[in-house]
C-alpha cells in the first residue's frame, strides 16, 4: 500500500457505513462508499469545465471529453466502450461549468472480474489518452464543404448547431452572458463552431496536461466490495508517474446587476420565449442554497407550483403555455431562472404577470403550508440521492468537486431541519429582486 495517505470518514446519510476519503501524497483523492447490491459505479471528477476557459478556447473542455474515449497507447478507439458495454455497463461522461466527469456503472461479474477490468480501463483512459489526430479530424474553415475527413470536430459542431437553433438555448445564452461582467461562467459550456473547427491537437493536449492533474481528480467507487483491496487496486492503476499538479485560479465573484437588464431577440418561431435570471450564493453557502431550492419548488416546479396554478391552471384564457423556475448550484455562485413560453402578442402582459408573482413573493412571503411541503420534498429528494450507486457517486462528486469537500453532506439534513419560514423569505428578498435581474425575450420575426 502507498505511504503518506490521509484518511477521512464522513457520516453519509442513509448509508450503512461511513464514506472513506483518501488523499494521496500526489493530491489525487479516492472516495469509497458502501452500497449493498450487485452493481458498482466507478467515476472520476476533474475540476475543470468552462470555468477554466477563455474566449480563444471556449468549448475545449467539452471537446476533450469527447476525445478522451478515442483510445490510449494500450487500447484503440472504441475498445473501452465496446468491452464494458458487452458486460452490461453504462458508460458516459458530462461537462459542466465547474467540472468534467467520466463514469462506468456495471455488474461486478464473476469474482468481481468485470469490476476490476473496469477500474483498469477507466484509469487507462483518464491517464493516457492519445487524442489521435485522425480522430479529431483536420482543422478547417467553417463553410468549407470540401472537407474529406469529417471526424469528431464535425460531431461536436453539429451538436453545437442543433443547440443554437433551439429557442431556449438562444435566450439562456444571452441571459447567462449578461448576468456576468468578467467571470468565465458567462460563456456557453459547449463553445462555438469556429473554435472547434480550428483548435489544434497540441492545444487540446496542453489543456489536458494542465488540468487533468492528480490534485484536480477525484475518483469515486460506490458498491459492495472489500475496501482495502479496491483502494490498493485504484492506487496501483492511477499511477500519475510524477505528473505535476495545477492550482486552478481563483476568480473574482461577479456582483449582481444593480439595475434591471432587458434584451429582445427575434427568430423563426411562432410563440414568445423568455428567461429571467439572477446570480445566487456560492455552492458552499448551504443555508442560502437550501432557501433557493425551497423557493424553486414553491414557485415553479411542477403543476402544484404557484406560477403554474396562478398563470395557467386557474386562468380562463391563459397567456402562458409553459412557466417554470430552475436553480443551479455553482462553485462561484448559482443561478435562479424563470422560464416562460407564451402567446407572442401578449409579451407585455406575460412579463407583467411574472413580475407580479415575484413581487408578491417578496412582499408577502411564502405560507407555512407551502414551506413544510417543500421541505418534505427536499428531504425525500435527498434520501433518493442515496438509492443507487450512480446517484450516490454523482452526489459525492458534486460535493467533492464543486463544494471542495464532502463535509457539507453531513450538515445538509441538519440545516434543512432547522430551516425556518422566515429564513426562506429573507433569502427571497436577498436574491430575487427584479432590480438585480436579467431578462431575455425571443419573439417571432
Amino acid at each position: 500500500m502507498e505511504q503518506n495517505i490521509v484518511k477521512k470518514e464522513i457520516e453519509y446519510p442513509y448509508l450503512t457505513r461511513p464514506v472513506e476519503i483518501y488523499e494521496r501524497a500526489c493530491g489525487h483523492k479516492i472516495v469509497l462508499a458502501h452500497k449493498e447490491g450487485g452493481l458498482v459505479n466507478i467515476s472520476s471528477w476533474v475540476k475543470t469545465g468552462s470555468i477554466n476557459e477563455n474566449d480563444e478556447n471556449n468549448g475545449i473542455s467539452h471537446f476533450l471529453e469527447h476525445l478522451m474515449f478515442k483510445g490510449t497507447h494500450k487500447h484503440k478507439a472504441g475498445y473501452f466502450d465496446k468491452t464494458l458495454e458487452s458486460k452490461g455497463a453504462i458508460v458516459n461522461a458530462a461537462t459542466w461549468k465547474d467540472y468534467t466527469f467520466y463514469y462506468v456503472t456495471l455488474p461486478q461479474g464473476p469474482d468481481g472480474a468485470y469490476f476490476k477490468e473496469a477500474i483498469e480501463l477507466h484509469a487507462d483512459m483518464m491517464l493516457d489518452p492519445v487524442i489521435p489526430e485522425d480522430e479529431i479530424g483536420p482543422a478547417f474553415k467553417l463553410g468549407d464543404d470540401n472537407v474529406s475527413q469529417k471526424r469528431e470536430r464535425h460531431v461536436v459542431i453539429e451538436e453545437i448547431r442543433m443547440r443554437q437553433d433551439q429557442p431556449w438555448t438562444k435566450i439562456y445564452n444571452n441571459t447567462n452572458k449578461n448576468m456576468y461582467t468578467n467571470h468565465p461562467y458567462r460563456r456557453d459550456v459547449i463553445g462555438f463552431p469556429e473554435t472547434i473547427a480550428s483548435i489544434s491537437r497540441e492545444t487540446i493536449l496542453n489543456y489536458y496536461r494542465t488540468h487533468y492533474t492528480p490534485n484536480n481528480i477525484t475518483t469515486i467507487i460506490v458498491g459492495d466490495f472489500n475496501h482495502e483491496k479496491i483502494l490498493e487496486k485504484v492506487i496501483n492503476e492511477f499511477d500519475f508517474k510524477g505528473r505535476e499538479n495545477f492550482q486552478n485560479p481563483k476568480h473574482e465573484l461577479d456582483l449582481s446587476t444593480q439595475e434591471e437588464k432587458y434584451y429582445e431577440l427575434n427568430g423563426k418561431i411562432n410563440t414568445g420565449f423568455a428567461i429571467t435570471g439572477w446570480l445566487g450564493p456560492v455552492a458552499r453557502d448551504l443555508k442560502d442554497n437550501i432557501g433557493l431550492e425551497i423557493i424553486n419548488i414553491i414557485m415553479g416546479e411542477g403543476q402544484s407550483s404557484r406560477l403554474y396554478q396562478n398563470l395557467i391552471e386557474t386562468v380562463e384564457n391563459p397567456v402562458f403555455n409553459v412557466v417554470t423556475t430552475d436553480f443551479y448550484n455553482f462553485k462561484d455562485g448559482g443561478n435562479f431562472f424563470i422560464q416562460a413560453n407564451f402567446k407572442a402578442e401578449k409579451k407585455d402582459e406575460a412579463i407583467s404577470l411574472i413580475k407580479k408573482e415575484f413581487n408578491n413573493l417578496l412582499k408577502d412571503g411564502i405560507t407555512e403550508q407551502e414551506f413544510y411541503k417543500a421541505k418534505k420534498k427536499l428531504k425525500v429528494r435527498f434520501a433518493e440521492s442515496a438509492e443507487t450507486v450512480s446517484d450516490i457517486a454523482e452526489n459525492i462528486g458534486y460535493y467533492m468537486t464543486v463544494c471542495d469537500d464532502l463535509d457539507l453532506v453531513e450538515k445538509y439534513l441538519e440545516d434543512l431541519n432547522s430551516y425556518a419560514l422566515q429564513d426562506v423569505n429573507n433569502v427571497a428578498r436577498k436574491y430575487l429582486n427584479f432590480n438585480n435581474a436579467v431578462t431575455t425575450v425571443l419573439l417571432p420575426e
